[in-house]
């Protein structure tokens, strides 16, 4: 189906940080989108390749029907490094976050909530499913799918009066669901207290705290998880994309009063979780404690983050440049989407997100040669697009 608008290129095969095409002239791209933030460990990472051929001679697939030792496995590890109590597994992020709108409206029942509703922010993006779409924040993704789901109520985002303001206004909230770095909605990245903010508030009035760090987390931002930049701990997040380096899997973690809301029959995933993928991401989550990538993506990101607001800071056309570990973002003035293709003639991997803003999402295995090749490239494609447009 016409769902996407696929650029007219095709990749055979990768290797770390590098795409190869399909063409006899075997060229190679420098991927600085990563698969939209999924193959933290570039492409066939050894560790990851080697985990899932073995699986595959073993056992692919059961049913949650039995128990999955190595679910079990990383479900304990994936608590361990959030501060969760239980995991959910599923295959993506927007699943994850339907199991999370799921326990959100299940506490607002145990509240005795007549209608509980979840706070979602403006400018965000949650999934495509109905209940995910009805919560990102963008109007444009949701035309032509109505009727959306009830049950939401949209604030601003990076906004705490405001949230203060409609919590003191309405005894219907159950939850508040938000990225703590807005991905599709432009690279948008909140006050430094902004979460803990956020947090207090939901204690003050006992609702839930739910992240979505589909996109930042897995060690993307420089941390496990992008709250952990804050001295707070949420209810509940979900994560999905890096987790398995390519391999499908999503999860929501939650504590432990929250996640006893679900019983036996009240959700369910038939491939979530499999062995297959509960071995890739185990394999992902080892390879970036062994070598260091969460500390790597810190340092690379702000030496990026730097470079790019020095050489980019006479263009009268660059707004912003931001971003926490390697999840970086370049605010224009005006409309960019052309610069993903005057990249590509490159041989750089990026996309534009929010008409105009240039999004990198470079593996967190990329070395200080490739940093500076990203740099460069962007910086010069960027002059040479903001010089055609003045003409």
């Amino acid at each position: 189906m016409n769902t996407y608008a696929r650029k007219p290129i095709s990749f055979e095969r990768g290797e770390g940080v590098w795409l190869y095409t399909d063409s006899d002239k075997d060229e190679r791209y420098l991927d600085a989108l990563s698969g939209i933030a999924v193959c933290g460990l570039g492409h066939a990472h050894p560790a990851v390749a080697k985990a899932v051929a073995d699986q595959a001679t073993k056992l692919v697939h059961t049913s949650n029907v039995y128990q999955i030792a190595l679910q079990e496995k990383l479900g304990a590890k994936l608590c361990q490094l959030s501060g969760m109590d239980a995991a959910f597994f599923c295959n993506s992020g927007a699943e994850a976050n339907e199991a999370a709108i799921k326990l959100a409206r299940v506490y607002g029942h145990h509240k005795n909530l007549k209608i509980p509703a979840i706070m979602v922010m403006e400018n965000s993006f949650h999934g495509r499913t109905m209940a995910t779409l009805t919560a990102t924040g963008n109007r444009k993704a949701h035309a032509g799918f109505e009727p959306l789901v009830p049950g939401f109520i949209r604030a601003p985002y990076n906004d705490i009066d405001a949230v203060s303001s409609i919590l003191e206004n309405n005894d219907n909230v159950a939850a508040i669901l938000l990225e703590p770095i807005q991905g599709e909605g432009g690279l948008n990245i909140p006050d430094s207290d902004y979460l803990s903010k956020l947090r207090a508030l939901c204690d003050q009035h006992k609702i839930l705290m739910m992240l979505d760090e589909v996109q930042s987390g897995n060690g993307r931002t420089g941390k496990w998880f992008c709250f952990q930049h804050e001295n707070m701990q949420p209810d509940l997040v979900v994560t999905a994309k890096g987790l398995g380096n390519g391999v499908p899997i999503g999860v929501c973690l939650a504590k432990k009063e929250i996640a006893e809301l679900f019983t036996p029959g009240s959700h369910g995933s038939t491939f979530g979780g499999n062995p297959l993928a509960c071995r890739a991401s185990l394999a992902t989550l080892e390879t970036i404690e062994s070598e260091n990538l969460c500390e790597n993506a810190a340092q690379l990101g702000k030496y990026m983050l730097e470079s790019f607001r020095e050489k980019l800071s006479t263009s009268e056309y660059v707004r912003e440049v931001r971003g926490k570990g390697l999840m970086i973002g370049i605010e224009l003035t005006i409309p960019c989407g052309g610069l993903v293709d005057l990249c590509l003639e490159s041989k750089l991997l990026i996309n534009v997100t929010a008409d105009q803003v240039i999004r990198l999402l470079p593996p967190l295995i990329i070395e200080q040669a490739h940093a500076d090749t990203i740099v460069e490239i962007v910086v010069s494609c960027v002059h040479k697009f903001t010089e055609s447009y003045k003409k």
